[in-house]
């Protein structure tokens, strides 16, 4: 986090999870045309993030890293905002905690975010797998020693939600509670993935202060409780607004600068560290699904409004 403004960043590639669990793919990543893009977005070549999933899975299974090579994007300022997602069905803890190693040794330099694990509190992501805790409590841990045993002070570490209500506000501190003092002090950041507007709508009116109230939610009755104080930032892993049938771009601008200034607003008292878009590109501008059009961009890398709202947040505000 810079001293006047939270961390940007956002997802590059063309694939996204669905509803159901599975990945919607559309037209290839164009290399070229991803590093113009990012290159527009943060022209002075500040800091900015590039995330980037890698899964660990069961021989047998295999998930594609989204997007590919996402490390070639790790220049000219940038770094990368990595998610090590935990899709093992057996359960395969060792295996996982291994794998997060090997990802500091590799990739350590030019990380700036480790996150350990993806969605765990929800079914249909990492949290549908065998172990899924200890899985996240031991990455975590595992990660932060290595990158203290390879003097990579840079490197934060943390794991991430979707918003917590109800029965679920628990979650964080039934971790903590399994990881005790050794977990709580390996994790830099806490994660929220928000989509607002987009499952669930909001009326225009009131969204900024939608998104304020679940921040101060997510710290107040989840973080704090769980003995995750102030001094550890918040950042946003996930957010964005999809075009389509009854989704307008010029609305998916609007959403997107009312949705980072109230973040930015309240960085200070909320400890906000940053802010990540999802996504770079559409999955496929086709298809009319809900999941199809996430992005700044057509799947033809042509530009929507929001594409140029947002470099002009970054540059304000970053």
């Amino acid at each position: 986090m810079t001293s006047d403004g939270p961390l940007f960043g956002i997802y590059p590639g063309g694939a996204v999870g669905d509803e159901n669990g599975g990945v919607l793919q559309g037209p290839p990543d164009d290399p070229r045309r991803i590093t113009e893009a990012l290159t527009h977005l943060r022209p002075d070549g500040g800091p900015f993030l590039v995330r980037g999933y890698v899964s660990f899975a069961d021989p047998g299974d295999v998930y594609p890293q989204a997007p590919e090579g996402v490390e070639r994007y790790a220049t000219d300022g940038r770094a990368l905002d990595l998610v090590a997602q935990y899709r093992s069905h057996s359960g395969d803890v060792a295996g996982y905690v291994a794998f997060v190693r090997d990802l500091v040794r590799r990739h350590g330099t030019r990380v700036a975010t480790l996150q350990v694990t993806e969605e765990p509190n929800l079914p249909l992501y990492d949290g549908g797998h065998p172990r899924v805790l200890e899985a996240l409590v031991e990455g975590v841990v595992a990660a932060k020693e290595e990158a203290r045993l390879l003097g990579l002070d840079h490197l934060r570490v943390g794991f991430n939600t979707t918003p917590l209500f109800g029965p679920a506000e628990g979650f964080v501190a039934a971790l903590t509670a399994d990881g005790g003092r050794c977990f709580v002090e390996a994790v830099d950041y806490v994660g929220l993935d928000l989509f607002p507007d987009v499952f669930q709508p909001a009326p225009a009116a009131g969204l900024g202060e939608a998104v304020t109230g679940l921040l101060g939610h997510h710290r107040d009755r989840c973080l704090t409780p769980a003995g995750i104080d102030e001094s550890v930032p918040l950042w946003i892993t996930e957010n964005g607004w999809p075009t389509g049938p009854d989704r307008s771009p010029q609305r998916q601008a609007e959403v997107l600068e009312t949705i980072v200034t109230a973040v930015v607003d309240h960085r200070t008292r909320l400890n906000i560290g940053g802010y990540t878009h999802f996504a770079l590109r559409d999955a496929d501008s086709a298809k009319p699904g809900l999941f199809h059009r996430f992005g700044l961009l057509g799947d033809d890398y042509r530009p929507k409004p929001a594409f140029d709202t947002y470099r002009r947040l970054v540059e304000r505000f970053g």
